[in-house]
This record gives structure tokens, C-alpha cells and sequence, in this order.
């Protein structure tokens, strides 16, 4: 078992399982925030329920050790890659050989998506904190906070492009697993891969939609 996650079918598998977690849980996320469409109080007893359980540590752990393994099967599969080619950049190749800018961008597409999600925790997790009061239940006002936050344009265009970036990183991924895992032969390839490119697209336009609400119309 071990033997074959060392090897690059291995290391490709592990990558595109932790990716489809972090893939699940952007998307949950994002349907989560939609929320703050309905009301303020909606939005932070949804952050409050989310956040009060002990389930949160659990779902925390299992997301950092699939962030680190993702990460840590990306730097060692690009290490194979560049090893196995003998020059520190692919060749671009021509014809149906030929690698998508999204492929080749992978590493820097990854990279900004770890320094966004650092980012964020800062802002959103450890961040003001405000106080608020849903049906006599005391809990964080994150709306407040998020409304906040999407008042600044600098963050706001951070954002947008961090988003932007995410989904492509999606597109490209959730593709790739399902190209590791087999998925993409045959009669249903063009059915995965326009699933993975709408995955990309409704969780990016999500997000991208609450910041840019809230920056126009407050």
C-alpha cells in the first residue's frame, strides 16, 4: 500500500483525493455563504451552528492534513516531472500532447490560492470580532465583519482575482482526478469534463457574488 502511493500513480491518486476534499468542502462553503443573501441573522446562525459543535476541530484537521498532502504530492510530483525531462521546465509540446496554460500554472495558481486562504483566516477567523444576538442566542456577527471587509476595493479585487484563480485550479484539478481515476474515456469524457469546468465556474461566480453584492449595494 505504501509502496504504491510512492510511486507517481501513487502520489497522483492521494493528490486528487485531497484535492476533491478541499473541492467538497469550497463548495459546501460557498452554498453556506449564500446566506448572507437571505438575512444577517441567517448568515451568522449559520456560522454560529458551523462553528459551536466539536465537529469543527474534526473537519479542521482532516482539511489541513489534505491541504499538506496536497501540497507537499504537488512539490514532489513537479520534483518527478522536472527530474524525468532533465530540464527544469516542460517542453511545450504540440498537437493533443500539448500542455494547457491552466497545466502549466498549476504551481503558481496553488501557491496564491494557499497565501489567499491564509489570508483570509486572518481576516475572516481570527479577525474582528463582533457580537451579535440571533433569537437570544449570543454568537459572532460575522455579516458584520464581511460587510466590513467587502467595503475595502482593494480587498474586494484581491478577492476577485483569488477567486478567479480558484476556479480555474478547480476546473483543472477536478478534471485531472477524474482523468486519474479513469473517468475521461470513453462515451461520458466530454460529460466529466464539462462537469469539471461548470464545478469550477458555479463555485468561483459563487463566491466572486457575495463580495461584489455587498461592495455595490451597501
Amino acid at each position: 500500500m505504501f509502496g504504491f502511493l510512492g510511486t507517481t500513480v501513487g502520489k497522483k491518486y492521494l493528490m486528487g483525493i485531497t484535492g476533491l476534499i478541499w473541492a467538497g468542502f469550497v463548495l459546501a462553503h460557498m452554498a453556506g455563504n449564500m446566506l448572507i443573501f437571505v438575512s444577517h441573522d441567517a448568515y451568522n446562525a449559520y456560522g454560529h451552528a458551523l462553528t459551536s459543535g466539536k465537529i469543527i476541530y474534526v473537519a479542521e484537521l482532516v482539511l489541513v492534513l489534505a491541504l499538506i498532502t496536497h501540497v507537499f504530492m504537488a512539490i514532489s510530483l513537479t520534483k518527478n516531472n522536472r527530474e524525468a525531462k532533465g530540464q527544469k521546465y516542460a517542453v511545450a509540446a504540440k498537437g493533443a500532447k500539448r500542455v494547457s496554460l491552466a497545466s502549466r500554472t498549476m504551481a503558481i495558481q496553488g501557491s496564491l490560492i494557499l497565501v489567499f486562504v491564509i489570508l483570509h483566516l486572518i481576516t475572516f477567523k481570527y479577525g474582528q470580532h463582533y457580537e451579535t444576538n440571533v433569537n437570544g442566542v449570543p454568537m459572532r456577527d460575522l455579516a458584520k465583519l464581511m460587510e466590513e471587509v467587502f467595503q475595502q476595493p482593494g480587498y474586494v479585487v484581491w478577492y476577485v482575482v483569488a477567486l478567479i484563480l480558484l476556479g480555474f485550479h478547480l476546473k483543472h484539478g477536478v478534471g485531472s482526478t477524474f482523468q486519474s481515476l479513469g473517468l475521461m474515456e470513453g462515451t461520458y469524457r466530454n460529460v466529466w469534463a464539462k462537469l469539471s469546468v461548470g464545478y469550477g465556474i458555479i463555485v468561483a461566480l459563487g463566491f466572486i457574488s457575495q463580495p461584489l453584492y455587498l461592495f455595490l449595494t451597501l
